[in-house]
């Protein structure tokens, strides 16, 4: 399976850093497995919440507006984290990789293609279940802001789509 995507599948929010020579190959999103976490917090809370108003607690119309009002926040943080996601991509181009993160801030951490001296994916056992794993690229003794990006789909195709890319003759 080829991911390679035309030049017009990225989104406004990922074509305005692409430079006039480059070319879109893959415009991705990070895996949904990154949102496990707040799921597991919203169901948590929903339940922690739930049991609680079924003590004598409930009682208490303070306690219990309190608590389902730390339950909206939950959700709310959810809600948020659930938007950070959406508007996330992992893009490579034919010449850099770029991860463009942030709903509000916007942060794009970069690394042009030609500076990749070492690149592997690692898969946890979740990550082999679920179809994700995790890039880490180093760049010639450098630290860099793309180093290790984690929840990428597809990754073996990825990795070859990259490595092709880097040692295309």
């Amino acid at each position: 399976m080829r991911l390679v995507a035309s030049s017009n599948s990225a989104p406004a929010s990922v074509n305005r850093y692409l430079l006039p020579h480059e070319q879109d190959v893959v415009t991705i999103r990070r895996h949904p497995a990154i949102l496990i976490g707040p799921v597991g917090a919203v169901l948590g809370a929903l339940i922690v919440a739930g049991i609680l108003s079924n003590t004598q607690i409930a009682d208490n119309t303070a306690a219990l507006a309190i608590i389902w009002w730390l339950w909206l926040l939950v959700l709310v943080w959810f809600v948020w984290r659930v938007a950070e996601w959406s508007v996330d991509y992992f893009v490579i181009t034919s010449a850099r990789l770029l991860l463009t993160t942030g709903l509000i801030t916007r942060q794009v951490n970069m690394m042009p293609l030609g500076k990749v001296t070492d690149m592997r994916f690692e898969r946890t056992l979740l990550g082999r279940f679920l179809g994700y794993g995790t890039f880490v690229m180093e760049s010639a003794g450098q630290d860099q802001a793309l180093s290790k990006i984690a929840f990428i789909p597809y990754p073996e195709q990825l990795y070859l789509e990259v490595v092709g890319l880097i040692f295309k003759e």
